[in-house]
């Protein structure tokens, strides 16, 4: 038997090539489109692969039936924060209030329906809230904050609490622990503050879902870098519908959802606010009624006296204390 010379085993002869090998590999070219076609063709079968028709708010999203989803810059978005708070020096408003008692890391929630509010807000921090009990609306509760320090007069207890915004709750019942300023801030949502928020920006968008998130972190007291908010907007109308705010450890201090979004002489603000505030373990749904946006409030409408009768609970950095008046 002869050998081709080694490099030459192709061509041995100088003549063509080896009569065997060169078959071979006539019949690998030929079969190669061959397959090809072959493989294209079952993966171009229905039975190999299905379409998934991606929903937002529950309708299909093509050009028939929903927009396309907006794109927005980070700084867009802080524009849109901006022109809604910046719109808004004061208001007086009328709102059905749905309070509930727990929260989801207690397993259990308690809804307390038909109570009726009515909030007002100055500029820069004023607030109060005036609640009526179910049916009889008679007064159940007149709270008030100046954004430092709050007052409470809770009529059926006969208890009448202040203390600073910042000092913690102390009863064991959830109502009684109720402040202003939980209110004011799930209500307004806050442009960035200067010097001491920086923000980032998320696309939050999937299958289910289509978000822009702007997280807003700071340095802690400690010099960590901490996420102390973040706001929602749904990408079909670049709408706000959600505010989370965490302290400084990362649990979620209340977590607030936005919708009907309404124009008040001016100004847009949320028809339907829902707040939770999962660890002070209470919530309550807010329905606009009736609305007058940008009213002139005075001094007087942000006081509250404490009534003849009541006990007075001061909660401070120490032990709560209590006298009667």
């Amino acid at each position: 038997m002869r050998y081709a010379p080694a490099g030459n085993y192709a061509n041995p002869g100088f003549g063509g090539p080896h009569p065997t090998i060169g078959k071979a590999m006539h019949r690998l070219h030929r079969h190669r489109p061959v397959a090809l076609v072959l493989i294209l063709a079952l993966f171009s079968t229905s039975c190999l692969y299905s379409k998934r028709v991606i929903l937002r708010r529950g309708k299909q999203v093509n050009a028939a039936s929903a927009p396309p989803l907006l794109n927005a810059t980070r700084d867009e978005l802080l524009g849109r924060i901006a022109t809604i708070y910046d719109a808004i020096n004061g208001l007086q408003a009328t709102v059905d209030m749905a309070p509930s008692v727990g929260s989801v890391y207690k397993g259990e929630i308690t809804d307390i329906k038909d109570v009726r509010a009515y909030v007002l807000f100055r500029k820069p921090a004023d607030i109060r809230v005036i609640g009526q009990l179910p049916v009889v609306r008679t007064k159940a509760f007149d709270m008030v904050s100046d954004g430092a320090s709050f007052k409470v007069h809770l009529v059926s207890r006969n208890l009448f609490v202040e203390g600073a915004n910042a000092a913690p709750p102390i009863s064991k019942n959830k109502f009684e622990n109720l402040r202003p300023e939980a209110f004011l801030s799930s209500m307004l949502i806050r442009p960035p503050e200067r010097g001491v928020e920086s923000v980032l920006l998320e696309d939050a968008t999937d299958e289910d879902d289509a978000y822009y998130i702007l997280h807003f972190v700071k340095t802690n007291t400690a010099g960590a870098i901490v996420l102390s908010r973040n706001v929602w907007f749904d990408r079909i109308d670049l709408s706000l519908v959600r505010q989370k705010i965490f302290d400084d450890t990362g649990s979620i201090v209340s977590d607030t959802r936005y919708g009907r979004w309404t124009s008040y002489n001016g100004a847009i603000f949320p028809a339907q606010i829902d707040i939770n505030r999962p660890r002070d373990g209470y919530g309550m749904v807010m329905n606009v009624v009736d609305m007058q946006m940008n009213i002139a409030l005075t001094d007087d409408k942000f006081v509250l006296t404490q009534p003849e009768g009541t006990t007075l609970q001061t909660i401070g950095e120490g032990a709560a204390q209590e006298k009667a008046r």
